[in-house]
């Protein structure tokens, strides 16, 4: 009786620690569960979404072109640099070191942008019977081409600015000639310290480097013989 005492005893004492055990782990698993739980929601809620911006310039008034006027261009896509084709928003903490947003990007190639400004600018210039973007067809006089040099935000050298440069060339389609170039740049000041604030900026800096860009224009330009004349 003593032996079968004691058996069950020891049945019993390895039971409960089971039992403990099992609790234990029970306990263990929940409070990693819970864990995880929060650690997801909380990475749910910092899921951010990329904000997109363009660039609005007024739109130039359009007058007809002057009755001397018979030359036509066709404006070229402008090139720019490999930074500013990737989408984002560029920034510069140095001369030598540039950053780019990751949640503030360009809804549009900048390329396209300028190179749609300098279309809407010429023609309404009054200064070309016909101006048009580059489609290869020789019924133009000259063709014009660009690049978009600097479009970015500067942290450096005290305050926020953003900084617009930008060049262009015009040829002569019959002799290969250049026979108008121009440079730009243009540096603004940043009002605040907000990505916002800083497309804004770079909307009015760019309005100004493209009104420099394509003043002056050389008179006998825009007067030379239609691509017709010349044969």
């Amino acid at each position: 009786m003593m032996r079968s005492s004691e058996g069950t005893g020891v049945l019993s004492r390895f039971g409960a620690r089971r039992r403990r055990m099992s609790m234990r782990r029970t306990v263990t698993t929940i409070v990693f569960s819970l864990a995880a739980l929060v650690i997801l929601a909380s990475c749910g809620g910092r899921v951010r979404y990329p904000n997109y911006y363009t660039l609005n310039l007024p739109a130039p008034p359009d007058p007809p072109p002057a009755e001397t006027v018979h030359a036509a261009v066709a404006i070229r896509e402008f090139s720019a640099p490999t930074y500013l084709r990737q989408g984002a928003i560029v920034y510069k903490t140095s001369p030598e070191q540039i950053g780019f947003y990751a949640y503030h990007r360009w809804a549009t190639d900048p390329r396209e942008f300028v190179t749609n400004s300098v279309i809407e600018r010429l023609r309404a210039s009054g200064e070309f019977a016909r101006v048009k973007p580059y489609d290869g067809r020789p019924d133009i006089e000259y063709v014009l081409s660009g690049r978009l040099e600097k479009l970015e935000e500067i942290d450096y050298a005290g305050g926020v600015k953003v900084e617009v440069a930008i060049s262009a060339q015009m040829t002569n389609l019959a002799t290969g000639l250049t026979v108008w170039s121009n440079a730009v740049s243009e540096v603004g000041d940043v009002n605040k310290r907000e990505v916002p604030a800083v497309v804004s900026e770079m909307n009015r800096t760019m309005e100004r480097a493209i009104r420099k860009l394509l003043s002056p224009m050389p008179a006998d330009v825009a007067t030379g013989p239609t691509a017709a004349e010349r044969k």
